[in-house]
């Protein structure tokens, strides 16, 4: 009877310590290690890399069924340690390209995540055509963003400012809850 409880106590121990080890993934790689570390798997599984400044590596490639996106991994501020992954979808001229593509991979999204957690999508203010949809992203004046929430972190999808002027795209944020909450503990240890 001893060795079983020997046994289950050092089981739950191991799953504990091998829960408190998760990462949310990123193309199946889990968002944490060093810059560097991070970036060197991304290129394994087939993205360029572009270059780092200022502890964001940039990179590119093809990424649910879109080509030529870009992504950004980001790190913890003041250490090198990655939390944060965006993928940076194309450009469009029209409000209904934008919209349709943020829809679609927001279909995706609940198809594997399950319900979001948290949707905002208004504008701020009144806004009848495509051009002043597409004005509202420059200015501001607007709220579009869908949150996903898992145990090992959070997804957020939403809608930016394109490359140019009159032109939106959207974005996809992955957030490792655990290396994000040491960012936060490291902001609070501050205080």
């Amino acid at each position: 009877m001893k060795k079983l409880f020997s046994f289950v106590f050092v089981a739950i121990l191991a799953v504990g310590a091998f829960a408190q080890s998760q990462h949310l993934a990123f193309k199946g790689v889990p968002i944490d290690g060093t810059l560097k570390s991070y970036t060197q798997k991304m290129v394994e599984k087939g993205f360029v890399y572009e270059g780092t400044q200022d502890g964001i590596a940039l990179m590119s490639g093809d990424f649910a069924g879109q080509k030529k996106c870009y992504v950004a991994v980001t790190t913890l501020k003041g250490n090198d340690v990655v939390n944060m992954i965006a993928v940076f979808f194309n450009s469009h001229d029209t409000w209904s390209g934008v919209l349709g593509q943020y829809e679609q991979l927001k279909e995706m999204l609940t198809e594997k995540y399950g319900e979001p957690k948290n949707v905002r999508e208004d504008f701020t203010t009144f806004i009848g055509d495509d051009w002043s949809k597409l004005n509202a992203l420059h200015t501001g004046e607007y709220v579009w963003a869908t949150t996903f929430g898992t145990n090992l972190g959070d997804i957020e999808l939403s809608i930016v400012e394109g490359e140019k002027y009159h032109s939106g795209r959207v974005m996809l944020r992955y957030y490792d809850k655990q290396n994000s909450e040491k960012a936060h503990q490291s902001a609070m240890d501050d205080l």
